[in-house]
């Protein structure tokens, strides 16, 4: 009896365009059966690579398919393709295929493009492939080019943000309105900029009002407001290659809104994927250079995945000793500090409520001054624009001269009215937070474990003036009062009472509460969030 032959194929496809052409996975498998069948062979391992893979899953299954291929060549009569096309996008590739039958003997076979295995033949297909890849390189720059004609004419690159559409007019598409979603954008930058919302609060007063994000997801999440918020495209504006281009759009929101709510956050900015312990944050104990992050990719079983390592910048001079920390290990580390913090105490707890209410009163007094002062001064302008108009009517002055001032004046009105806003909110926030401080300090580690990188940035500035990484231990200089909750706050006198050994150190213009304040200038919406309720952690 004679041995069936045995194939083993690829079917790929790759846009949308080639499988309306007749080029679908379906087609392709049934063609490479049928081919393998007229020829008393059986397929005995098929490769597919769909539409919807990436460039890494792709060459993943490219390669896959080489090592199998070569690994059981003595076994295989031949590797089947719908075209030449279908078997290589790049020239890199075929090479790899001729060696493949060159080398290892396993026939390139093309069964809709059938050539032979000749000098002839073999030059039939490099033409072939060569072609395939000049059109993948063409298309490449065409879509980019196509992109680049759609910015410059002032829309979008890819889908809308969430308040707009895209609908398709006489075979263009042309971005729209989406009514209900746009008056939601409205809505958030208006409780947002007049209503004394924090990122926090602005969810659930939303859902309180009947907005809900979508079907799937009502309430929206701090980071979608902060992303909404933020989004120029809103006041007209598109981004393309991280920078804001005119658009031709219909704005959501005007200017002044716009710009009363960008300073109101404080243009903090939310960075997810930064190094939380680099930047200058931690010192070499050995020499005292900064410790610095550097990203590490490496392959996986389930593909490739990154990882980040610490060290000081002088690892690589002299002696310096070679320690790198993962920054899963310094995490550890850090949890070990914060559970350190933890009293469970209800007498400290209270007073420890009581001295944090005292410092939380001066700064209050602090911001009250401040917010008296820019009072005054909204005063004086407003009498300043009474002596104005007095000029006018009295024809002391002429219109264009009472026209320019007058515009100054209110500008400046306008600008001290936000001001006062911006004080008085953090006023508020103040309180809120003094009262909750030591309520923060106590679940600091389910804090952190949630945490993104600006709220882990704030709680490390909050805790400690500076850090040391001496060799594999990180030892901080904690600020007040968190250098007293950490070496034990509570000891006993000679009567058994439990008394606490800092309240002389900790008054009410303390290095803590200083922190704090420097900390609300910045990021007043993050470490309020940091000190709200509990978590609901096991």
């Amino acid at each position: 009896m004679t041995r069936k032959k045995r194939y083993v194929a690829l079917a790929r496809v790759s846009s949308r365009e080639q499988e309306r052409e007749g080029f679908a996975l379906d087609v392709q498998v049934d063609a490479l059966r049928q081919y393998a069948e007229r020829n008393d062979g059986e397929i005995v391992r098929l490769f597919r690579i769909a539409e919807t893979a990436s460039k890494h899953d792709e060459r993943g299954t490219f390669k896959e398919l080489m090592a199998f291929a070569k690994k059981n060549a003595h076994k295989l009569d031949g590797l089947l393709f719908y075209k030449v096309d279908r078997a290589a996008r790049n020239l890199f590739d075929y090479v790899e295929l001729e060696r493949l039958e060159s080398e290892f003997g396993v026939q390139f076979i093309s069964v809709a493009q059938p050539t032979e295995n000749t000098p002839a033949g073999r030059m039939q297909r490099r033409m072939l492939a060569s072609m395939a890849s000049f059109y993948t390189e063409q298309q490449s720059i065409d879509v980019k080019e196509g992109i680049e004609r759609r910015v410059e004419s002032g829309l979008f690159p890819s889908r809308p943000p969430y308040g707009y559409r895209n609908v398709r007019i006489e075979g263009r598409s042309i971005v729209e309105l989406h009514d209900e979603n746009a008056t939601k954008v409205l809505r958030i930058f208006e409780l947002y900029g007049y209503h004394c919302h924090t990122l926090d609060t602005l969810g659930d007063a939303l859902i309180a009002e009947g907005i809900e994000y979508l079907p799937s997801m009502p309430k929206i999440g701090r980071s979608k407001l902060y992303a909404i918020l933020t989004d120029r495209s809103y006041i007209g504006e598109i981004k393309f290659r991280n920078k804001w281009h005119p658009g031709t759009h219909e704005p959501i929101i005007e200017p002044r809104l716009w710009d009363r709510v960008q300073t109101l956050l404080g243009q903090k900015i939310y960075k997810q994927h930064q190094m939380t312990y680099a930047s200058d944050l931690i010192e070499c104990g050995h020499c005292g250079s900064p410790i610095t992050g550097e990203r590490k990719t490496k392959m996986t079983k389930s593909g490739e995945r990154e990882y980040i390592y610490y060290r000081c910048t002088q690892y690589h001079k002299g002696d310096h000793p070679r320690t790198r920390l993962t920054e899963r290990q310094l995490d550890s580390k850090m949890l070990a500090i914060f559970d350190s913090l933890r009293v469970e105490d209800d007498e400290f707890r209270d007073l420890f409520r009581e001295q944090l209410r005292q410092a939380a009163n001066w700064d209050e007094r602090s911001s009250a001054a401040r917010a008296k002062q820019l009072q005054e001064e909204l005063v004086r302008v407003r009498d300043q624009q009474n002596r104005l108009l007095n000029l006018r009517i009295l024809e002391e002055i002429d219109a264009n001269t009472f026209a320019s001032a007058g515009q100054e004046l209110r500008d400046r009105e306008a600008d001290l009215k936000l001001e006062i806003d911006v004080a008085d909110r953090r006023r508020h926030e103040i309180i809120d937070i003094a009262v909750k401080a030591f309520e923060l300090s106590q679940s600091l580690r389910a804090r952190w474990l949630t945490a993104d990188y600006a709220a882990k940035r704030r709680i490390l500035e909050i805790l400690c003036l500076n850090w040391t990484l001496d060799d594999v231990t990180l030892a901080p200089t904690m600020r007040k009062p968190f250098d007293l909750l950490a070496k034990g706050l509570v000891s006993k006198d000679s009567r058994g009472d439990r008394r606490l050994t800092f309240l002389n150190d900790f008054s009410g213009q303390s290095l803590f509460w200083l922190a704090m304040s420097q900390s609300l200038d910045f990021q007043a919406d993050t470490f309020f969030q940091l000190s709200r309720e509990e978590p609901s952690l096991s």
